[in-house]
């Protein structure tokens, strides 16, 4: 069997050194590793590849048409916006991504952040950092009121894999679940369009893709249409949310509070509204909801077995 080339164009987004890269190593003769690819370097390190990996390595139309030798595109991760669709189907590149591999560690994260907000830990953290219990008269510090999620309602918008899995776990802490209507879909039975179902929850959570549809999705109009103690849970993507909107609800208390997972552009190198100091009850992660190290072991094992399909001519997780 003639060795294949494979590239990965930035493997430390994915591993930092905690991962077993074995199953690759088994799919494919030989690797070239990177940690990062700056474009300028993108087309040589394609030059002699057959198989490449990428997280967040763009590959336009212009890349993929000069990549004489490529066969196959691994995105290690769920949305394909890097890769132009269009122009692998044309040029007969292949190109498959991953899916399902971070349900756990995203749902787990979103409660994460609900639990904090509802109980207030950030706050009570503090309080014992600045030495304010030590001083306090009583046996326990009460300035920051919680509250309890079973008997409120959860609000979900985007049903799918996360969506699902993140309802079956907030049944067990005794939250109702409403689901809204898919944006810009057709009405469907037992799902709410937005503004219906916007001042009826306790806690909305986001896990819709960014389409033209979502873009925005959650502005002003929306958040003004939200409960004054509500949570908003966005580990989706940071455009679905007018970020200027959110900072200006929490700073008048227009809502209750916030926890985010995803800003419109990452790194936030130029600011973010979500980032200056004084809005309170926010919490706000670098993008991590999907990072734990057994999903990102999950990651480069279905990357692996993606390869090993294209290499016996079967389809898997094939998006192009």
């Amino acid at each position: 069997m003639t060795t294949l080339n494979g590239v990965l164009l930035d493997l430390a987004t994915i591993d930092q050194g905690d991962l077993d890269l074995s199953s690759l190593d088994r799919v494919c003769g030989h690797w070239q590793r990177h940690a990062y690819t700056e474009p300028v370097d993108t087309l040589e390190r394609l030059s002699h590849a057959q198989i490449a990996v990428t997280n967040k390595v763009a590959l336009d139309r212009q890349t993929l048409t000069a990549a004489n030798e490529l066969r196959l595109v691994c995105v290690a991760a769920t949305g394909t916006n890097n890769v132009d669709l269009e122009a692998a189907r044309e040029l007969g590149i292949a190109v498959a991504n991953v899916a399902r591999y971070a349900t756990p560690a995203v749902v787990q994260h979103v409660f994460a952040l609900i639990l904090a907000l509802t109980t207030r830990l950030p706050e009570y953290q503090r309080a014992v950092s600045s030495g304010a219990w030590q001083r306090h008269d009583r046996f326990c510090l009460m300035d920051y009121p919680i509250r309890e999620l079973a008997g409120r309602t959860l609000g979900i918008v985007g049903f799918g894999e996360l969506g699902q899995a993140v309802a079956r776990v907030a049944e067990a802490f005794g939250l109702q679940v409403l689901i809204a209507q898919r944006p810009g879909g057709p009405s469907r039975e037992g799902r709410l369009p937005l503004e219906a179902l916007l001042p009826q929850v306790d806690v909305l959570t986001l896990h819709c893709p960014l389409t033209d549809t979502t873009r925005g999705l959650i502005g002003a109009r929306e958040l003004d249409l939200m409960r004054r103690d509500a949570l908003l849970i966005n580990t989706a993507r940071g455009g679905i949310v007018d970020e200027q909107a959110l900072a200006e609800a929490l700073r008048r208390g227009t809502l209750g509070g916030a926890g985010i997972d995803v800003l419109s552009t990452e790194p936030p190198r130029g600011g973010n509204p979500l980032l200056a100091p004084d809005i309170p009850n926010l919490i706000v992660t670098p993008h991590i909801a999907w990072a734990s190290r057994e999903a990102r072991q999950r990651m480069v094992d279905e990357v692996a077995a993606n390869i090993e399909a294209f290499l016996a001519g079967k389809d898997r997780n094939r998006v192009a």
